[in-house]
Parts: C-alpha cells; structure tokens; sequence
C-alpha cells in the first residue's frame, strides 16, 4: 500500500525533516498519482484506519504527514510510570523501528581546545554540518576544552547553526571544560534522565583546566556516555597522561539514578564499562616522537592524506597497542594533518621560537559493550576554523540501537527552551541580514548598469 511506503521514507530519522511545501513540492504529486488522486473508502477500511464515513471524508480533506495512532495502543500506554508490553512501550520494539527502521542512529561527536578565546568563529556550519555525507546526523556532541569566557553564547552559536530541528538536551561544564548535547527534537522523548559527573585532574589548579567532564543517558534501550578531558601537557608526560585517564576511568561517578542496561558486564573500577556505547573524546595531549623538522618533511610530501609515515611516530597509538591507556576503545583511521599548534588566524604550525612539533593531541575515540555497534563513516578536522592554536577534530558514526523497557527515570521531553528560542530568533536575524545585503547588492548593480 502506497502509503506504508511513504510513511516508512518519512520516518528514516537521518533525514533532517523539510517543511510541509518542500515535501509536497518534492513528492505530494507522486503520492496523488499513485493513490489515483485520492484514497478510497475501501482501501482506508480495509486498512483499519477509519471506522465510518465521516473520518474517512475528513482523512480525505486533510491527509497528515504523522502516523495514525490507534486507540488500543493508546490505552496500553503509561509514558511516565512505563509500560512493560511488548507492544505499546514507548520505548520498546515498536516505537524503535517507527523511528529507525534500520535500527541505526547517527552520531555527530566534535572536540575543541578553544585556547580560551573570546573570538569566535564567525560560522560554525563547516564544523558542524559537513557537506559530506548529504545528511545531518541525528545527536551532536561537542565538547570542548580552555573554552570560551561567555560559555552561554557558544550554546547560543551551535542551536542557531543546528537550528529549528534540533534541541539542547542538555550540557554541563567543569572549570573550562564544556559539553553541548543536541537531539532532533522529535526523539526528546525516548531519552532517559540526564546524568553528569566531573573529575579534576590538576589538584593544584584553581581553575579547572585539566581533567573530565561525562555526560550519560540511556536512548530506547542503549545506554550511552559521553567523556570530553584535557590531559596533562607536555612532549615527555606520556606517563602523567596514563595516570589521568586511570583516574578519570575510576572516578567518574556514573550512572546515578538511571539502571545499568547490563550490570553483569560491567566493572567498578571503569566507567566506561557501564555503557554499551562510550565516545571519548578532548585534547588528550599525546605527540608524535619526531623533531620538528623531520615531521615538516613528511608533511611537505604528497601524502595524499597518507598519514602512515607520521602516525608511526604517535604516542597515543603506541599506548593503546600496548593496553596501557583506552582498553577496548578503537579509533577510525587518520587521514587528516595533525589539529595541533597553530598560529592563530593562520594554516601554518607554530612559528614562534618554541617550534612545538605539529601532533595529533586532539582525537574521538570510541568502544561498545557488542561487537560492530559502532560504525566509524567520517573521521576528520575542520582546517577552516583558526580562531585558537587547535583546530577542530570530529567523527561521524552509525550505533546500533535495540529496543529498552519504559520502567527508568525518563526526561519527558525537557530541553533547553531558552536557548531554543534565542538561537531560532539569532537564526531569522541573520538571514534577513544576508537578503537584505544581496537584495542591496542587486540594487546597486542596476544602479552602476543605469
């Protein structure tokens, strides 16, 4: 049936929604032709959409981008204490596969050492939104590390960029340590409670500039926790390196209130053994062990994005191997320059008389609980944002989701409203600035042609 078929297009959740005229113009013809102009009586009742002719003569009259809901699932649902059927659940099978019939979500996970610049990027749509793949994801995660002194205004920069179709769930800071969640706004529902935990690495420091900042919560029946951290820095400090992330590992008290989606499997010794997916992600401060000079010369060669004759060099990549630091974690391949140092507004590596060694300290790493849950597509950094000596690093990936049982600590659909409304309201004023200028551009060439 014709409409089985849209409906299932409609609910594929990478697609970012369009607005109603977008998607008529784009395939309300199609569908009229295939349903013969209009949909019969007969097909509707014998669909057990509609029971008399007066709901048919209004499904007629006002055909509906959502789905039907019928009244028996109605009646078997209780969304905030839980329902235990197996149909009817809010978080259960049928609600998963409406929304992914696929049973895939993707994931956007961004990390950042803004060198505390007050500056910032006058577009963030490189960054967050790259034209390759076609499609925004479904959940951006960014954290950032020495972040911006007005950290409300960075909140406000990423709704405006995300805009109408994506919420805050939720953010939380450590000292400078920043993390932004964003959700479609229509799957706010099937997220549990919020929960966050912080860990200081640096004792010494008055401003929390070193240490980890997690965010948890369990989406359908998968539980996710996201960890952004600043490692200790310095060429040689692989070892101080290694004793922040045991630290972190074992103190980030988390989850709290919501259930462990498998305690069996699970360790009091490490958080990320909680969850079934974990994305880590910050400045974790690991150098390549080359000179300045030899790493120039791999880089003045046409590596074709062939990192190889780098990576060999990386300390990250030599602890992992050796399981002294993110056991069980793994990370997509590197075909991209290292993030690090910069000179501020410029594509070149340090120039000053410090000559610090480009390297990869900015990474996205991730591990999951089942085999091939997480799926690396694009692993990357973004070379056009030069307001701080790092730049951007981020990851595009598809998880697996599995169907969870509605007897947890919901969020009941609570986002960030403010900061909705304020990023939407910067949003409209900023296009009616840009038609404005174009519209003044054409003004003044018909004016120069006169």
């Amino acid at each position: 049936m014709e409409i089985d078929v849209v409906s299932r297009a409609l609910r594929t959740a990478h697609r970012i929604d369009s607005d109603c005229t977008d998607y008529w113009r784009g395939s309300g013809s199609k569908l009229v032709r295939q349903s013969g102009g209009s949909l019969s009586d007969t097909r509707l009742h014998g669909s057990g959409m509609v029971c008399d002719s007066c709901s048919t003569d209004s499904m007629k009259s006002s055909f509906s981008l959502l789905a039907p809901i019928r009244a028996k699932d109605v009646r078997s649902r209780s969304y905030l204490e839980g329902s235990l059927l197996a149909s009817g659940a809010l978080l259960g099978a049928e609600e998963l596969n409406r929304y992914f019939p696929d049973r895939t979500i993707g994931i956007f996970v961004a990390t950042w050492n803004m060198q505390g610049q007050k500056e910032l990027p006058e577009n963030l749509d490189d960054l967050l939104l790259p034209t390759d793949p076609d499609y925004a994801q479904d959940m951006y995660i960014i954290g950032v590390q020495e972040g911006c002194p007005d950290r409300r205004e960075w909140e406000i920069r990423l709704q405006e960029t995300l805009g109408p179709h994506y919420v805050m769930l939720f953010s939380a800071a450590h000292g400078v340590l920043y993390m932004s969640v964003f959700i479609r706004r229509d799957l706010i529902w099937f997220c549990s409670e919020v929960e966050y935990s912080t860990v200081t690495t640096r004792i010494v420091s008055q401003i929390k500039t070193k240490g980890a900042l997690g965010i948890s919560f369990t989406f359908f029946g998968t539980s996710f926790l996201f960890i952004t951290s600043h490692f200790t820095s310095g060429d040689s400090k692989v070892y101080e390196r290694i004793l922040d992330y045991n630290k972190i590992i074992q103190a980030l008290a988390l989850p709290k209130n919501v259930p462990d989606t498998n305690p069996y499997r699970s360790s009091p010794s490490d958080v990320t053994t909680r969850f079934d997916e974990v994305f880590w992600f910050g400045d974790f401060n690991f150098r390549l062990n080359q000179d300045r000079e030899a790493v120039n010369l791999i880089l003045n060669q046409n590596l074709e994005m062939d990192m190889s004759k780098l990576l060999q060099y990386d300390q990250l990549l030599k602890e992992m191997k050796n399981g002294s630091v993110f056991k069980g974690f793994q990370e997509a391949a590197i075909h991209f320059h290292p993030s690090y140092k910069f000179d501020i507004g410029q594509d070149c590596y340090d120039t000053t008389s410090k000559q610090r060694t480009p390297s990869y300290t900015d990474r996205v790493v991730y591990r999951s609980r089942h085999k091939n849950d997480i799926h690396a597509v694009k692993y990357s950094s973004c070379p056009i944002i030069r307001t701080s000596d790092h730049r951007p690093v981020y990851g595009l990936f598809r998880v697996k989701l599995r169907p969870g049982r509605d007897n947890i600590p919901l969020a009941a659909g609570q986002f960030d409203r403010e900061l909705y409304l304020f990023g939407i309201k910067r949003r409209i004023t900023r296009d009616l600035k840009k038609r404005q200028e174009l519209k003044d551009q054409k003004s003044s060439r018909v004016c120069t042609v006169s």
